[in-house]
């Protein structure tokens, strides 16, 4: 599946400034691709950025990732849970360090925080426990195309202002009229430039479609399993965030989704009360 963009909107995104990926990230890709990747020098790379290595301390030790013992230091992250598994963490919180600061955007990363633990958490409550950090990653970035639209267009404070009483299919109709594009579009390029893998650019680009997706043949296994999380962890987070319009969108995907994981009410409402009783007991 390659990304439908119109002419319309190639005007407009010529003109958006998708921002790069921040230097730490790019040494560590460096690095990365290598046969033998040195991870001493990995390490030192995270460390180097006191702000993206914080926030990797503070995501491997969250509820998300649950470890035995606490990860006191980025070089024993790397040695303890590998490369493979940090490298989408460190991804993942250099997009927020690489936004910058608007003050608009404070629940919006409360949000996106929140829909990326409970998308980890999902995953493995659903026995996916190999997405665990695709998950996390697609969590954190599936509305990443919203700073960045708020970075070009000031007006578009009045869309993020409205999302909390408003449901997405109708924000995503007023951002093609005022626009041209949406913050899916947006936020799929912005996956594409920061090298996420496909199936990650494909779920951001559908992640606010409903009806059909999941049996359109758009999105393969893993994607519609990574779709499948991303709508439950918004619908949970949800509840605590934007509640009505929460609702409404996840009526009008909830049967998909049980049915494309083959769960019975009963089963799902077992993983949502095991998942709320994990959240009083961290509370």
């Amino acid at each position: 599946m390659a990304i439908a963009i119109t002419a319309a909107e190639r005007e407009i995104l010529q003109q958006v400034n998708i921002p790069p990926r921040p230097e730490t990230l790019l040494k560590v890709s460096a690095e990365n691709k290598k046969e033998e990747p040195n991870i001493a020098a990995i390490a030192a790379a995270i460390s180097a950025d006191l702000s993206i290595s914080a926030a990797v301390l503070q995501v491997v030790n969250s509820a998300a990732f649950r470890r035995a013992r606490r990860i006191e230091s980025v070089q024993q992250a790397v040695m303890t849970l590998g490369l493979k598994r940090v490298y989408p963490i460190v991804r993942a919180v250099a997009l927020k360090a690489a936004m910058g600061e608007h003050a608009e955007l404070s629940n919006f990363w409360l949000y996106a925080e929140k829909v990326a633990e409970y998308s980890a958490r999902i995953a493995r409550a659903l026995e996916r426990g190999h997405l665990t950090d695709h998950a996390y990653m697609l969590g954190l970035f599936q509305g990443s195309g919203i700073p960045v639209l708020l970075d070009f267009y000031p007006d578009y404070s009045d869309i993020l202002a409205k999302q909390s009483s408003t449901s997405w299919q109708v924000l995503q109709a007023d951002e093609l009229q005022r626009y041209r594009t949406s913050h899916t579009t947006v936020g799929a390029l912005l996956a594409q430039k920061w090298a996420l893998p496909k199936v990650m650019v494909e779920v951001i680009y559908y992640s606010h479609e409903y009806e059909g997706i999941f049996s359109s043949g758009e999105l393969g296994q893993q994607g519609a399993d990574l779709l499948g999380i991303l709508k439950i962890a918004r619908y949970l987070t949800d509840r605590m965030f934007r509640p009505e319009p929460g609702e409404e969108e996840w009526a009008a995907i909830r049967d998909e989704v049980i049915e494309h994981f083959q769960l019975d009410d009963m089963q799902f409402n077992d993983i949502v009360a095991l998942l709320d009783a994990d959240d009083e007991e961290n509370e």
